[in-house]
This record gives structure tokens, sequence and C-alpha cells, in this order.
């Protein structure tokens, strides 16, 4: 009797799929996530996490180490030779508010986000098949049967779905047969790398805007002893060769800083070439595509990491929910609500580059369309009556945070209540303890109904005094009013009513929640080589 196929296998072990693998394995499905790579990246590469990352990464469990890991990004300072002529912020600093508790985004080298991930991976029972290459595979209605491949070894593996997150060369894309739309800039390059560098202080990112031949700049990295280097190839301009002689011989002849200043001891270098590029489907059958495999950003801005982060997030729930038995139908809105996304950012960060490519320092400012926290799936099909409400908060944005006190009177905030992989409804009112038993009986453990109480009102076990009048506001409930805010498990509004009706609510999210007699699939994670065979 052959064994019942894996639920998901994930190919590619960047932050993309390393966000959807610890995703799915705390809701309890087993998962495998190779990567044809020998070991881990060993580079900082996407080191900026924008906030709205920050929030996914404080739902996974992984924000306090990404926080001790990481440092708010520096001032630039600017330099012409050996002069310094200028400092400069070009990510302004924005208060803490009660809504936003990460206002700003966070400089960590990719290589240590990759690393926690894998830590929080370890801990669900799970890890990283390095070595692993998957070199095909085919579909019909049931599942995905995939090759994988190991040195001389090959395994034949039959999955539910298959995700690739394996890069801008993603070898799940090609075999789709899917192409990257959009325009390479060929004639623009830049050395990327990790270098230590003698005689420059870690208080500023270091920045030569008018140097021979293309911008120089060298942003220290936190929790290393490295600065990242990034220097700007000019249409027309000869790459150095990666060697530290080459590197040293241009930085002096472009930027000349005085020879005290030496490039030494490159822990990773790569010769970019800026890519604009995206799918027009991230779906194919049982398919899926997620972050550099559906999307190629140019490195200004901070986008890419952080929109393939969120495309993970957004597509855990959903491969959870149709394992379990909800309808198929609801992979759909995969597709549907994060390619207008990703189409909108790359746009973004096209501009972003733009404005690097002329060495124009103001126009990489950056605003609040960066920080990705008004990035909204309203008008998307999981967004019902967006159009025609009027609050500042709807069906389709994002969940704002709010402080208050549980009903022990300790501090608590409304993101405490969201962690985890359940539905969240918000009962504003009176009759919230009554909307509690209800969503219960209706649907289950999968939402979980959290009180809201405003200042005076009696305090239920379980219930969320919101003192201050934060939660009120920031969804637009009066004081006393009844409202049912129901939050999806990846932290948007799914419906809401400002006038308490459960029924439109149960209208809403029955058809999208697993069938009731779905157990949860808990599996020991597969030994690394049990399967391979020699070729």
């Amino acid at each position: 009797m052959s064994s019942p196929p894996l639920p998901v296998l994930i190919a590619g072990a960047g932050p993309t799929g390393l966000t959807l693998a610890c995703d799915l394995a705390r809701r309890g499905l087993q998962v495998r996530l190779v990567d044809a790579a020998p070991g881990p990246f060993a580079g900082s590469r996407g080191k900026g996490l924008q906030p709205r990352t920050l929030e996914v990464l404080d739902d996974l469990g992984v924000l306090d180490a990404v926080l001790a890991a990481g440092t708010a990004y520096p001032r630039l300072r600017l330099h012409w030779r050996r002069f310094v002529v200028g400092r400069w912020t070009m990510v302004p600093r924005h208060p803490v508010t009660p809504d936003v508790p990460h206002p700003d985004p966070w400089l960590v080298p990719q290589a240590r986000t990759e690393s926690i991930l894998r830590d929080r991976l370890a801990s669900l029972g799970h890890g990283v098949e390095f070595g692993t290459a998957l070199t095909g595979f085919t579909q019909d209605d049931t599942g995905v049967t995939a090759t994988l491949a190991r040195g001389d070894a090959v395994e034949t593996v039959r999955a539910e779905y298959l995700v690739g997150a394996d890069g801008g060369h993603s070898r799940v894309r090609k075999v789709l047969g899917l192409a990257l739309h959009g325009e390479t800039h060929e004639e623009e390059r830049m050395v990327v790398g990790d270098v230590r560098v003698d005689g420059l202080d870690r208080e500023h990112w270091h920045v030569w805007p008018f140097a021979k031949g293309g911008m120089v700049a060298l942003c220290p990295l936190p929790g290393t002893e490295r600065f990242q280097l990034v220097l700007q190839v000019k249409p027309g301009g000869t790459v150095p060769e990666l060697t530290e002689a080459a590197l040293n011989e241009r930085f002096q002849h472009a930027a000349r800083p005085g020879l005290a200043l030496r490039l030494h001891d490159a822990s990773w270098l790569s010769v970019y070439r800026p890519n604009v590029r995206m799918v027009d489907r991230y779906r194919v059958g049982r398919v899926f595509l997620a972050g550099d495999a559906a999307h190629v950003h140019p490195p200004a801005g901070g986008q890419g990491l952080n929109t393939g982060v969120q495309d993970a997030y957004n597509l855990g729930w959903k491969l959870d929910h149709v394992l379990r038995g909800a309808d198929p139908a609801l992979l759909d809105t995969y597709e549907s609500e994060r390619l207008p996304i990703a189409a909108s950012v790359l746009g973004l960060s096209q501009k972003l580059f733009q404005g690097l490519s002329q060495s124009g320092l103001s126009a990489q400012r950056r605003g609040a369309e960066t920080r990705q926290l008004g990035l909204s799936y309203r008008g998307g099909p999981l967004a019902p009556g967006a159009s025609v409400d009027t609050a500042r908060v709807r069906a389709g944005d994002r969940a704002p945070d709010a402080p208050g006190l549980d009903a022990r009177g300790h501090p608590s905030r409304l993101f405490d209540a969201f962690r985890g992989p359940h539905w969240t409804l918000l009962a504003f009112g009176p009759e919230s303890s009554d909307v509690a038993a209800w969503a219960r009986s209706c649907f289950g453990d999968v939402v979980r109904t959290l009180s809201i109480r405003a200042k005076g009102a009696p305090v239920a076990t379980g219930a969320f005094l919101d003192a201050e009048g934060h939660a009120h506001r920031a969804y637009d409930v009066a004081p006393g009013a009844q409202a049912l805010i129901l939050v999806r498990p990846d932290g948007y509004v799914g419906h809401a009513s400002r006038t308490g009706q459960r029924e439109a609510l149960e209208q809403f999210l029955k058809p999208l929640l697993p069938l009731p007699v779905a157990q949860p699939r808990v599996d020991a994670a597969p030994a690394v080589t049990a399967g391979f065979t020699d070729a």
C-alpha cells in the first residue's frame, strides 16, 4: 500500500520558502523544504525588513530574535573624496503609535533573518534539505509528482501541492513555462557584497554619490564587523574583477576616499543586473510561485524580500484550510490578491531604482508606501462590501494593533490575540459574550473571539478592556456600540459589520473554513536521506 502524498513540497529555502514552511508547520502540516544550494546563504543581500514584515515575523514568533539581530537604519554620511560634505536621512523615523507598534524598517543581514527562520522551523520539528534540487515535476488532478536530486541520488516525491520559492532563476517557473515579463537593465550593473573596511566609523551609511563611473556605498551590518558594499557601474563602464586588489583599485579611482580606507576580507561578492520583471500568473493547477520566482525587483527600496515573505503569509493559511477540507477555490484568491500587490510594489521599486541610477538622493527618500503597511486587498474576492464601507479600516485592509488590558488587568495588545494560525473575531459591545458562544458553535476552534469592552464596562474572562479607547478608534467603533470585525489568519480584515450583524459574517466565513471533521495532520519530519536511490 502506497504512503499518502506529502501535503506541501516547497522548493527554495530563502526568506519566502522559510516563512511558508514555518507557517504550515505551526499548523501541524507535514512539509518538505528543499534547496539546491549546498548550504545556507552567507551574505547580507536583502537587508531591510519593512514594518509589515516585522508584524508577520511577530506572528510567527521570531520578532524578538529579529530585533536583537538588527538595528534601525543609520543616517547617510555623504562623502566627496576624503571630505564629509553632508549628512542625510534616507529612512525617516516615525513615532510608535497604538495601531503601529513597529513603524520603521529594521536593518538585518538576510543571512541572519534566514538563520532565525531556520531555527524557528527546527523548533517545529522540520528542517531544510540543502543540496537537494528539484529537477522536474508533473501534475494531475490529485497532486504533483516531483523529482529531487542530491548528488547521484534521485527521489520521486508525490505531494498534494508544490510551491516554487526558488528565486529569480526558478526551476519551478521554467517547468511551468511561465515567463518573467518586464525588463532587465543590462547596462546598469552593480557589485554587491560584504567586506571589512579599515578606518570607517560604523555609525553611518557612507555614500560617495558622485564617484567617477557610479555611486559607491558602504552600509554597516549589525552583528558583524562588515559593511555591505554597493559599487555602481554605469552604462559603458567596466565591471572590476571580484578580487580585493581590483575592488580597492576601483574604489580609490572612483571615490578617491584616501588610502586609509581599504576594502578587505570579503565574505561574498556578486555582480548584479537590476531586473524589473514579474509573471502574469501565480498559480498553474496545483503549483504556485512565490517571492523572487514570481517577481524580481531592483535593489532600491528594500521591497523584494518583503513582498516574498508576504506572498508566503497569504498562501500559508489558504493551503492549510484547503488541505483540511475547505473549498479549493480559496486557493484562487492567492493570485487575485497577491499579483496586483506585486505589480504595484514592482512599480515602486522601479521608480526608486531610477532615482538611484541618476544619483538622485532626493528620489531615494523612503515614503510611507515602502513600509507596506497600507497595502490592501480591497476590491478582491475576500473583501466583500469594502467599496461601500466608509470606515477608515475596511475589509481587505491591514488589521491595526491596539493596547489595552486583559481580564486580570495586565497589559495586552490586539496583536497578542491575533498571534497564531486562527481567525480572530473582535466583538465590540455589551453582547460580546453572547457573540463568543455563537461563534464557537458556528465555527469551532478555528475562530477565536475577543470581547472588546469600553472603559467602565464589566470585563469577563477572556475579554479585552479598551481602557484608553485605542481599539474603538482604530476600528471606527463608537464606545458601547455593537460591531463585529473578523481578522484573517494573515492579519487582514476579512469582514466588518459595525452594526454587529452575525448572519452576514456567517455567510462570509463558512465557505472559507475547513470541514468540521477535518483533523490536523501531525507527522514527523522526514529523514533527509529518506527515499533516495542511486541514479
